[in-house]
């Protein structure tokens, strides 16, 4: 994807840019953690969109490096875009021939595997093993003296055609 493409609330976004700024480093403090947040300016050969880096993000990234960011995020700040890693995406910095990946931000929610293509599995039967309990099928509850037995009911279409008996 170019940056040129990129809109605000855009998601699973990947983009490869050069780093032709970066902003001062600011400490912040939310929910009780501490953390870093800096900017940075990325362009393709379409346009420039504003990078937000975190915490261990920032210390990777130089003036000059390639960046690409995998399935980030797109926000819009005072109309202007930025794009982020977000909590599922990462940022892998091109080197010379050599590239290093810095992990998404930790966070409580869980993380989804990378998306790989994958080939619909055979559908079989299921199969009991010994970790798992069989079905449980309630058992028949025994009928006491003092509960009446139960009629048997036949459909309506039989019915007609049967004469009544005599059950005195």
């Amino acid at each position: 994807m170019f940056i040129k493409d990129l809109q605000a609330r855009q998601t699973n976004v990947d983009v490869e840019g050069e780093v032709l700024e970066l902003s001062d480093v600011r400490e912040f403090s939310k929910f009780g953690k501490q953390g870093k947040v800096a900017s940075a300016i990325i362009k393709d050969g379409t346009g420039k969109v504003k990078l937000s880096l975190w915490n261990e993000q920032i210390e990777k990234v130089k003036v000059g490096d390639k960046v690409k960011i995998a399935n980030g995020y797109v926000s819009e700040f005072q109309g202007e875009l930025q794009l982020t890693t977000g909590k599922f995406g990462s940022m892998e910095i091109m080197g010379e021939g050599d590239a290093q990946e810095t992990a998404p931000e930790p966070s409580s929610e869980p993380t989804p595997t990378a998306k790989e293509p994958t080939t619909p599995e055979p559908v079989s039967e299921p199969t009991q093993t010994a970790e798992e309990p069989a079905p449980e099928t309630p058992e028949p509850v025994p009928k006491t003296d003092s509960e009446p037995a139960e009629e048997k009911k036949q459909p309506v279409s039989e019915s007609l055609d049967v004469e009544e008996e005599d059950l005195s």
